[in-house]
């Protein structure tokens, strides 16, 4: 236990910017994920397009590389300066928020398209008849799904560690850096291990009572 007890300034710092790059990247790929999946299935032939054009470009391109080029080519083009720690959140949102749209998309197609019309007959919007009628029902059916995407969000965090982004991952270069602290890189990455693994339960859990609550709604 030594290597958790003696190394504990560095294990807070790099357990709250692992949650910190998930819970903000979760947003992020919410929010814009939300979106492209309801262009994905605009009436809007320029918005479909575009929808399209960015899961297919964004999804094929290795996190790796995503990260690559937020952290290395955004300061290149002289726009407000931003953290490591804040553009490896954005890559990691708007990677992950590619995902989100295609199990979104798929949901949608699971709500009765006569509950769309129906809202359509009414004289709702498309943007009404999305937020108050077809989404609500898609996020019920797709949660199983969604919570794999966050799962994989998660241990996509790992990839941090390779941008100076003192996360989880990071702990093995830090502690072995620092030699005058306990602990050896396997016991770290076990203990990492370990951790992420109880994160992964939590996921889970929270997946069960979201899946139990809605079934009891419908």
């Amino acid at each position: 236990m030594d290597v958790i007890f003696g190394n504990l300034d560095l294990w807070g710092e790099a357990l709250g910017n692992t949650l910190i790059v998930f819970f903000a990247g979760g947003v992020i790929a919410l929010i814009v994920g939300t979106l492209v999946g309801a262009m994905r299935v605009s009436p809007v032939p320029i918005a479909r397009a575009v929808g399209t054009a960015y899961v297919t470009l964004i999804r094929n391109t290795p996190l790796t590389l995503v990260f690559f080029i937020f952290v290395f080519g955004y300061p290149q083009l002289g726009l407000p300066e931003l953290s490591k720690l804040a553009l490896g959140i954005l890559a990691i949102g708007i990677y992950t928020a590619t995902y989100v749209a295609e199990v979104l998309r798929a949901g949608i197609s699971t709500v009765p398209t006569g509950q769309a019309e129906a809202a359509r007959a009414i004289g709702l919007p498309f943007g009404q008849v999305m937020t108050l009628v077809v989404l609500p029902q898609a996020f019920r059916s797709v949660v199983p799904p969604m919570m794999s995407v966050f799962i994989a969000l998660l241990k996509n965090t790992t990839v941090a560690a390779g941008f100076a982004i003192a996360e989880l991952a990071a702990l093995r270069a830090a502690i072995y850096d620092g030699h005058d602290r306990p602990g050896n890189p396997m016991e770290v990455l076990l203990w990492v291990a370990v951790v992420f693994v109880a994160l992964v339960m939590l996921l889970s859990w929270a997946q069960r009572g979201l899946e139990n609550k809605w079934r009891i709604t419908r």
